[in-house]
């Protein structure tokens, strides 16, 4: 099985501190992440002045009163701050990646020569902005929450028109966090077996189970929210994975990985060497003569598994003894 790609997902949980930014970045790597990523944006060119937030972003603030264009506009990073993070993510030998939320983002991160190009849920429905995305030439990773099947099918339409060619699709349920009945994993094969292109997952579920067992059903991207605290005052860290959580998350994805195997069914090395243990030959229930004749009354079928199998019961039923046995000899050595 090919590696999980794993992105955490530092959003905006650095709060709009580069230092913050930084440890981010150190601690998924620390994690064994293969990537970080940001989010870059323009509050002007985002949101509306009176543009409310959502539910849950009203609750983690605690803040009723503050806009979102207010909560946003704190959290912008500008060029400098991207080509900061994005050297010192090099460094450290982990990718930087980062969601455009607007069009001038995108010709930011072009200019930072990312090789991936995320596209969050809520553009989905963004005509401009994905034939944008698309032109790049770049891979693209589609998150598809709140989509339908023809809304996915219509934006990988308009992608793959405009030039895009590495297309991955990531299922996704935008609810922070996400209700465990709501998660609906089996929706992931829907659109592998709909699209016909790689498919993953991008959680925002509490713990680490969820993206756990997408890897076991076959997801090859995995995208999770993590923060350095999640009493932290900000929108997403309360649904976030705390670093040692990450670095759980991480670790359990490569042995299931591992776990997964080639899917051929054979024994393996481990196992080989209980085979003749578990397993049973046709010995003798009571002592035989030689030249008796072998019967349901004279033989029986007990451990270890090195004389003959007893999936030749029937063939030896009848024949003779050609040896003298005493009870419980394998017949036949």
């Amino acid at each position: 099985m090919n590696k999980t790609f794993i992105i955490a997902e530092a959003g905006v949980n650095h709060n709009g501190s580069i230092e913050l930014a930084k440890e981010l970045i150190k601690k998924g790597a620390e994690a064994g992440v293969d990537a970080v990523k940001f989010q870059s944006f323009k509050a002007d060119k985002l949101v509306t002045q009176a543009a409310q937030k959502a539910e849950y972003q009203v609750v983690n603030t605690q803040n009723d009163e503050e806009s979102q264009y207010q909560m946003i506009k704190k959290l912008e990073l500008d060029y400098d701050k991207h080509q900061e993070l994005m050297d010192y993510a090099n460094r450290l030998g982990v990718m930087f990646l980062s969601s455009a939320f607007d069009l001038d983002s995108i010709d930011l991160l072009t200019e930072l020569g990312l090789s991936i190009f995320k596209i969050p849920s809520g553009e989905i429905t963004n005509l401009p902005y994905l034939r944008k995305t698309a032109k790049t030439g770049k891979k693209v990773i589609l998150s598809t929450g709140m989509s339908t099947l023809g809304e996915i099918e219509e934006a990988l339409e308009v992608l793959k028109d405009n030039g895009a060619k590495d297309i991955s699709i990531l299922h996704c349920n935008t609810e922070y966090p996400t209700p465990m009945n709501d998660v609906n994993l089996l929706a992931m094969n829907a659109m592998k077996a709909a699209f016909k292109v790689e498919v993953g997952y991008s959680d925002h579920t509490l713990g680490i189970e969820v993206p756990i067992a997408a890897v076991a059903l076959g997801a090859t991207i995995i995208e999770k929210h993590f923060t350095l605290d999640k009493t932290m005052e900000g929108p997403d860290h309360k649904a976030s994975l705390e670093p040692n959580e990450l670095r759980e998350m991480v670790a359990s994805i490569r042995n299931i990985e591992k776990a997964l195997g080639n899917g051929v069914k054979a024994p393996t090395n481990s196992e080989r060497k209980n085979k003749n243990i578990a397993r049973k030959s046709i010995v003798a229930k009571v002592p035989i003569k030689m030249g008796e004749f072998y019967t349901e009354a004279n033989l029986d079928i007990k451990r270890p598994g090195t004389g003959i199998s007893p999936m030749f019961w029937d063939e030896v039923i009848g024949t003779q003894a050609n040896q003298n046995y005493e009870i419980d000899e394998l017949i036949g050595k």
